[in-house]
């Protein structure tokens, strides 16, 4: 990988010219912009988007709220997870940094000396996005979208590959989907303990449904297995 990377014929470096000269022609402002959300604005633009996702499942309170919310929690976990998969990986193919192997590179942050392969930002913003799909469509998508743009920003910055960029994203997908059923199956029976705390359970359990949500609740559980729970959609 790293004889790669010293290749000017590597389509993988030519992407790299080609997207962070978009940094050295953009104006200094631009750039900044770009550094800061790339290494911190998307992270926290994350952490939000799931805070809207538990408003969001949370206040439809479906059925089983509390496994939508395991589905929620994992989200977050995995793209930690799959952080810690990703320090063998960089220790074994040892791919040295763009701006180390390449010279003309506009580098907008400084302070970079790990190795490139693969990128970390990128696994865990899709690891969240990914997760968030599983729980929430519309919010997934948007989720993923913020993946792909930092993707962009770290290789757009240069401080990453095209290719580092791909691999945490295959990572960060991998990890949150293949070790989707195993975390299902131990978060869902934590969070409905948590459902039947007093105080805890209100992070979980919906507010005061109105009229007009008991009964679209009602209908939909009419038309899906497990219509006898129809009592307690309407609490």
């Amino acid at each position: 990988m790293a004889g790669l990377a010293e290749s000017g014929a590597n389509p993988d470096v030519s992407l790299l010219y080609d997207i962070n000269g978009l940094a050295q022609d953009a104006p200094r402002w631009l750039d900044r912009t770009v550094a800061y959300v790339g290494e911190y604005g998307l992270l926290a633009a994350m952490v939000l988007l799931v805070v809207w996702c538990w408003w969001s499942v949370r206040a439809k309170g479906r059925r089983d709220v509390a496994a939508s919310l395991a589905g929620l929690v994992w989200a977050p976990l995995a793209a930690g997870i799959a952080v810690l998969v990703n320090v063998p990986i960089r220790g074994f193919v040892q791919r040295p940094r763009p701006f180390r192997a390449h010279q003309g590179l506009d580098v907008l942050v400084s302070g970079k000396t790990d190795f490139s392969f693969v990128s970390d930002h990128a696994t865990m913003t899709m690891a969240v996005g990914v997760g968030l799909f599983v729980v929430h469509r519309r919010i997934g998508l948007v989720g993923i979208g913020l993946a792909v743009a930092e993707g962009f920003c770290r290789v757009f910055m240069g401080v990453h590959y095209p290719t580092d960029v791909i691999g945490g994203f295959a990572l960060g997908t991998a990890v949150t989907l293949l070790l989707s059923p195993l975390a299902s199956a131990l978060l869902t029976p934590v969070m409905r303990a948590v459902e039947q705390s007093e105080r805890a359970g209100l992070l979980i359990r919906p507010g005061r449904r109105s009229p007009a949500e008991r009964e679209a609740l009602l209908r939909e559980a009419r038309t899906e297995p497990g219509g006898s729970e129809e009592r307690d959609l309407a609490a």
